[in-house]
């Protein structure tokens, strides 16, 4: 089984039972015992030592999970502190900031945005489905374009040797379709106010004050306490941003001599978040405390309801991550490779088109973008040198890299998408079946996009001819609906 087809099925069952009995927990694990059983040749014991010692006690033995999840125990314990104080209140204030600000990484993304956003959400009765669409649309596709982040720090990694990796990053970017339309797709159905599919049903009930439509989630109590002004929310994430940053840069040698850009580009991003996070967190206590806004005890109080609040997805991060091993155990990348190298030469002008697809598909197979570059890009650059002055090397490049955080927007099993729904508060297959038509819609314009890419090779003509399709479904989304709506029968008054 291993190099084939059947190496993708665990994520598969996964995916498919997660969607239909919309119960994440379970259908992670029976993805993980499936594979296990390929893996062990349906061996007893063998599939028990898979799943337990090579599956989840590797992956919590990895000092870069491990630092994911104290990263998110410690942005929990900011966020409880937030709301104990009532730093919520008055967030409008710093929201726009937000947005703009926190492009570093796609985790610090969902799990802030989230923190500060879920107040004002809910205020103006927007439904939880929706805020986590939003956080995951910013997160992966605002990263991806951004020069200074972990993500960029990632495909930087996987540049051949003697290759410039943030050069060929910042020549990707324009060519990067799923990210750029993502963020017009959002801007346009926000200000037409135009929901569809499943989300449609959620905001209509939002609206009626159900924010969930849907049980809601086992998170730790929301409720915002206190009376903190907006310093008290502005202060802690202006601490977090400033003290992530020197962390990253500090775990990529900054401090040893490297310049700024390489030390950013070569940091591990699970030690500078860790880092950053601690001592964005003892800030915000002496914060707090000098400025009275919270007793000692309530302080301390929030140490255990931010670690809390954030078992659900420590929970399913180990399932993902170690379904994700498990499936690249079994050769997922290797079945992947050979079909992106068959077709290489025989469709060079559908070839972006054809990588964007099986990087969607590898993406949220496996629940990993960063995994997904690691796979594709080598193949690409392989294809197409950079030597040679292929347009056609920078533009699969891009179509990887958006394919991969297209797959990984829509996976249930992705990180980031657990997050999102961590973030929002949100029930995790809620987020994920709500958000699903939106990500299509974005990918299949952003694949038609490709197509004229690999022939004309300008991206500002592929640009505006994907901006031009993308504007056009919208309003014709918006038309449908609002014939849809105008058609529902009023209701008797009799």
């Amino acid at each position: 089984m291993e190099g084939t087809f059947w190496a993708l099925v665990p994520p598969i069952i996964a995916i498919v039972l997660a969607l239909i009995t919309k119960e994440v927990y379970s259908s992670l694990f029976v993805g993980i015992l499936v594979g296990s059983a390929f893996v062990a040749n349906f061996n007893v014991m063998g599939t028990l030592n898979t799943i337990f010692s090579d599956g989840i006690v590797a992956q919590l033995a990895d000092s870069y999970n491990v630092g994911i999840l104290v990263f998110l125990v410690f942005l929990g314990i900011i966020v409880s502190l937030m709301n104990k104080a009532g730093g919520s209140i008055g967030a409008q204030l710093a929201t726009v900031l937000l947005g703009v600000l926190i492009f570093i990484d796609d985790y610090f993304n969902c799990l802030t945005v989230g923190s500060v956003m879920r107040p004002v959400a809910d205020r103006h009765n927007v439904s939880r489905a929706k805020l986590a669409y939003l956080i995951d649309a910013t997160a992966a596709p605002v990263c991806i374009i951004a020069p200074i982040s972990s993500w960029a720090a990632a495909v930087t990694s996987y540049a051949p040797e003697g290759t410039n990796g943030l050069l060929l990053f910042i020549r990707a970017i324009p060519y990067n379709y799923y990210a750029l339309l993502t963020i017009l797709m959002m801007v346009l159905i926000t200000v037409l106010k135009v929901d569809y599919g499943p989300m449609a049903k959620h905001e209509k009930n939002a609206a009626k004050g159900d924010l969930f439509t849907v049980p809601a989630p086992p998170y730790g109590d929301d409720e915002v306490k206190g009376n903190g002004t907006v310093i008290d929310l502005v202060l802690p994430i202006i601490a977090l941003i400033i003290c992530c940053v020197f962390g990253m840069i500090y775990s990529g040698g900054f401090f040893d001599g490297e310049g700024f850009i390489d030390a950013f580009a070569n940091s591990d991003a699970s030690v500078g978040l860790v880092l950053g996070s601690f001592l964005a967190l003892v800030i915000t206590l002496l914060v707090y405390r000098l400025r009275r806004v919270l007793k000692f005890k309530e302080c301390m109080e929030s140490l255990t309801e931010g670690f809390k609040a954030m078992v659900p997805a420590i929970m399913i991060l180990v399932l993902a991550w170690t379904l994700k091993s498990v499936t690249l155990s079994l050769g997922a990348d290797t079945y992947v490779a050979d079909l992106v190298s068959g077709s290489a030469q025989s469709l060079q002008n559908f070839l972006p088109a054809i990588v964007f697809v099986i990087a969607v598909g590898l993406a949220f197979a496996t629940g990993t973008s960063w995994g997904t570059f690691g796979i594709l890009i080598p193949i690409c650059l392989n294809a197409f040198p950079l030597e040679n002055g292929n347009p056609l090397s920078i533009i699969c490049v891009s179509a990887c890299m958006a394919g991969a955080v297209c797959g990984d927007h829509c996976s249930p099993i992705s990180d980031t998408t657990i997050m999102s729904s961590a973030g929002a508060q949100c029930d995790h297959i809620a987020h994920v079946s709500t958000q699903m038509p939106y990500a299509m819609t974005a990918a299949a314009i952003s694949f038609v996009t490709y197509i004229v890419a690999g022939f004309v090779k300008n991206w500002i003509v592929s640009l505006i001819v994907g901006i031009a399709v993308m504007v056009v479904v919208i309003f014709m989304l918006n038309y449908v609906m609002n014939k849809s709506d105008d058609k529902e029968p009023e209701k008797s008054t009799t």
